[in-house]
């Protein structure tokens, strides 16, 4: 019988972080890879700043699967302080890889030890290079450099695809230092 590959992501931020345009960024590089990508968001009242979540699956198949991500393979923790008021472990597989946007370590209770947890400066890496705190982009190249499940060169034609001009190439720099980050650690 055929092996069937399916890796799931699950994004957790606020509404406005860009948990939605990491989803699409992510799943458009792992199309334009040869690879079937689902990406969609699930929030509840939609509020700057309120809870929510954005879902990538990938596979080598056709995706027919349309509920949320309940067993991820990896976490894009976006928000941290998400961390002290919800279980965003919950249902986290074996094995799983954790990137979280802190510029320390912090304590993550529900993480097991079969587990791996990295933290990228991302909102900092963004303030620096934009002047605004949106850390999803470190957050994506820092995912491409720790799993191998997307290339940055990928990434980097998404980003192109999504922005124009000056916007584009902050966000272009932000990805490459969130990737660099995590390489050189």
């Amino acid at each position: 019988m055929e092996k069937f590959f399916l890796k799931e992501v699950r994004i957790h931020a606020r509404a406005g972080q860009g948990a939605i345009t990491t989803a699409s960024l992510l799943g458009e590089a792992l199309f334009a890879e040869g690879k079937f990508a689902y990406a969609f968001p699930h929030f509840g009242a939609a509020r700057m700043g309120a809870p929510m979540n954005a879902f990538v699956r990938v596979s080598d198949k056709p995706i027919r699967l349309r509920s949320q991500v309940y067993e991820p393979d990896y976490l894009l923790i976006i928000d941290p302080t998400l961390i002290m008021g919800f279980d965003v472990f919950k249902g986290f597989k074996e094995g799983g890889i954790a990137i979280i946007n802190s510029e320390e370590e912090i304590s993550l209770l529900g993480l097991k030890k079969n587990q791996k947890a990295f933290f990228v400066p991302a909102n900092k890496i963004a303030q620096e290079l934009m002047g605004r705190p949106l850390g999803n982009m470190a957050i994506l190249g820092a995912f491409s450099g720790i799993t191998g499940l997307v290339k940055i060169d990928s990434l980097m034609e998404a980003i192109k695809r999504r922005f124009s001009g000056k916007v584009a190439q902050q966000n272009l720099e932000i990805a490459k230092r969130g990737y660099a980050y995590l390489i050189t650690k």
